[in-house]
């Protein structure tokens, strides 16, 4: 007889057998599923949005570049030779500021030439008018004859007409000095200098252009639905591209009758708001506002188009076209096709 002796294994710590019972669990878990067990239907993801806000507007964007609503050339009426300029271009200029200044010695030279004119003829007329004064006495007791007297008055009024040109052209050198000095007309930019120091010029040659600081306008193209909705006066909206949190009113201020190109017509619109931050030449883009043809509208994404549908165009004043987008129906967790009418478009909606 043979004996067998069984060995019992040691029992197992009570945190190891769960951790056998949770190893169990997840290989259970991974075992594949019977062949004969349906697949469920997968859930599809769908972003929504809500249709609720009203507008009666749209809103169109046009590119374009602020300028200066009006440039001034500033030029000396006389000529000579300038001194040292000491102008840039941006800088900002206070109203009477001395802004260039020609040599004046030639100037000064004419005055004092002009002013010597004038004492000599005044002197003459003096010694005219005496000698008139003596051919009157003269006359009266018999002894000069009336033809002498009459001789006399022609010199002296002959001479009180060179008195009278001596002095103005006294006073026009005068004014010759007073325009060797240009100054600012007006608190504003300097836009260009278009001359050197110390350079030799003419009457009339431009020394520099400037403009009001606060004068700002910009211009751009509309096609003729747009033009036909505009006047002058009508309310604009200006944002500068480097900082579009930048925003100023404007109203529109020209409109072009004759198309620059095919159905492309100016606008010109003036901006009625300063800011430190704006400069002529910074790149910005206008707003205009336009009432929506139907009485009321709703702003949707335009990513919720349908793309696949061809939307054919439909001309008036603000373009109505037919679109398809898909509306969600929460009851039934499905969503189908409805058309609507597209009136126009602001911003990205």
């Amino acid at each position: 007889m043979r004996n067998i002796t069984r060995i019992r294994p040691p029992a197992l710590p009570h945190h190891f057998r769960a951790g056998a019972l949770a190893a169990a669990v997840l290989l259970a878990g991974c075992l594949p599923e019977a062949e004969d067990s349906p697949a469920p239907a997968p859930v599809r993801g769908l972003i929504t949005v809500t249709v609720g806000a009203v507008d009666d507007s749209i809103l169109r964007r046009y590119p374009g570049v602020l300028e200066p609503g009006e440039l001034n050339t500033l030029s000396f009426e006389v000529g000579g030779r300038l001194g040292r300029i000491d102008l840039s271009v941006g800088e900002r200029v206070e109203a009477g500021r001395l802004l260039a200044e020609l040599d004046s010695a030639q100037f000064v030279v004419a005055i004092e030439n002009r002013t010597a004119s004038v004492q000599e003829v005044e002197a003459r007329l003096v010694q005219l008018r005496d000698d008139l004064d003596r051919s009157e006495q003269l006359l009266a007791r018999g002894v000069a004859t009336r033809v002498q007297r009459d001789e006399d008055a022609t010199e002296v009024r002959e001479s009180e007409a060179q008195l009278v040109q001596a002095q103005k052209d006294l006073a026009a050198a005068e004014e010759d000095l007073a325009d060797t000095r240009l100054f600012a007309p007006f608190d504003g930019i300097i836009n260009s200098v278009d001359v050197d120091s110390f350079a030799t010029v003419s009457a009339g040659t431009t020394i520099a252009t400037v403009y009001e600081q606060s004068s700002y306008e910009v211009s751009f193209s509309v096609n003729f639905e747009t033009v036909a909705q505009l006047v002058v006066g009508t309310p604009a909206l200006i944002r500068l591209a480097d900082d579009p949190s930048v925003a100023l009113a404007a109203v529109v201020s020209e409109l072009g009758e004759r198309a620059d190109t095919v159905s492309s017509f100016p606008v010109v619109v003036q901006l009625t708001e300063d800011h430190p931050l704006i400069r002529a030449g910074m790149a910005v883009e206008v707003s205009l506002e336009f009432e929506i043809e139907a009485a009321e509208g709703f702003l949707i994404p335009i990513s919720a188009a349908i793309p696949d549908v061809e939307i054919p165009e439909v001309s008036g004043p603000v373009s109505v076209t037919p679109l398809e987008v898909y509306v969600f129906d929460p009851g039934s967790s499905s969503v189908r096709r409805r058309e609507v009418l597209m009136g126009g478009i602001r911003e990205n909606r």
